[in-house]
C-alpha cells in the first residue's frame, strides 16, 4: 500500500464526513502525522482541486474536482438512466419530489431526484448520503439489502427509532408490507414513503420514493401515496427485467 496515497484518501473521507471545514492540526491528529506532513498532503490535494482552503480561516473543505468526479460517476450509472422517467412519473401522480437511492458507505446515497413544481417541496441534493435507520429510502435498503456491521442509531427527531430491537421489528414489518415510511423521523415536518427496486436477478439494488411536507403528505392520504410509490417501484423493476411482477 502506498502510504501517502492512503493518507490522501483518508483526508477525503474525513472531509466528506465533516460538518464543516477542518484545520491542519485536526488532520495531523487524525492521520497521526506531524503538522508539516499534513500540510504537504493537503497542498498536494489542493493543487489538483480535490480540496480547497478557506482564505479567511485557513481551514479546508472538499474541492470542486470531487464534485466533477461525483457527477460523472452518477451520470454513467445505467440504473439512473432507466429510473429517471419513473421518478418523473411518480412526481406527476403524487405531486411530491421523488428520489432514488442506493446503499453506499453504510448510508443511503441519493443518485437522482425529480422535483415537484410546488413552491413548498422537500428536495435532497443528488450525491447526499443520508442515514439508513430514519429515512424511508434508508429503511428499504436496510430491510432488503442488509444491515451494515456498524449502524449508529443517531437521534434526529423525537420520532427517530433509537434502539436496535425496535429497529429490527420495524424492518421485519417493512419486508412484510413491501414499503417504508419516514414519519418525521429524520426531519421534523417531513414525511417520506419508499419501496424497493429489483434487478433482473430478483435482488434489491435501490429504493425509490417520495418526500413531502407532513401537512400535505398526511396520515389520511398515506394509503394512496403508498400504492403509487409501490406501483412505480414495480414498473421500474419490470423495466430492469426482474421478472417479479
Amino acid at each position: 500500500m502506498i502510504q501517502s496515497l492512503a493518507r490522501g484518501l483518508e483526508i477525503l473521507d474525513l472531509l466528506e464526513q465533516a460538518e464543516g471545514d477542518i484545520g491542519i492540526m485536526e488532520f495531523a491528529r487524525y492521520l497521526d502525522v506531524d503538522k508539516s506532513s499534513a500540510s504537504r498532503l493537503l497542498q498536494t490535494l489542493a493543487s489538483y482541486g480535490y480540496v480547497e482552503q478557506n482564505p479567511d480561516t485557513r481551514r479546508f473543505r472538499l474541492g470542486p474536482r470531487v464534485v466533477v468526479l461525483s457527477n460523472r460517476v452518477l451520470n454513467r450509472m445505467p440504473l439512473r438512466d432507466h429510473a429517471h422517467p419513473f421518478l418523473r412519473q411518480l412526481t406527476d401522480v403524487t405531486g411530491e419530489c421523488s428520489h432514488l437511492a442506493i446503499l453506499s458507505q453504510g448510508k443511503a446515497l441519493y443518485i437522482d431526484q425529480y422535483q415537484t413544481p410546488s413552491i413548498l417541496r422537500v428536495e435532497t441534493e443528488i450525491g447526499t448520503l443520508s442515514p439508513l435507520h430514519c429515512t424511508a429510502l434508508g429503511k428499504v435498503l436496510l430491510a432488503f439489502v442488509g444491515v451494515p456491521s456498524e449502524l449508529t442509531l443517531t437521534p434526529y427527531t423525537p420520532r427517530t427509532i433509537g434502539d436496535a430491537e425496535t429497529l429490527r421489528v420495524h424492518l421485519d414489518q417493512v419486508r412484510r408490507q413491501g414499503f417504508a415510511i419516514d414519519d418525521e423521523e429524520h426531519v421534523a415536518g417531513v414525511r417520506c414513503i419508499a419501496a424497493p427496486v429489483y434487478n433482473f436477478g430478483k435482488k434489491v439494488i435501490a429504493a425509490i420514493g417520495i418526500s413531502g411536507p407532513a401537512g400535505r403528505v398526511t396520515l389520511d392520504n398515506l394509503p394512496l401515496l403508498k400504492q403509487q410509490v409501490i406501483a412505480t417501484a414495480e414498473d421500474l423493476s419490470r423495466r430492469l427485467g426482474s421478472g417479479l411482477f
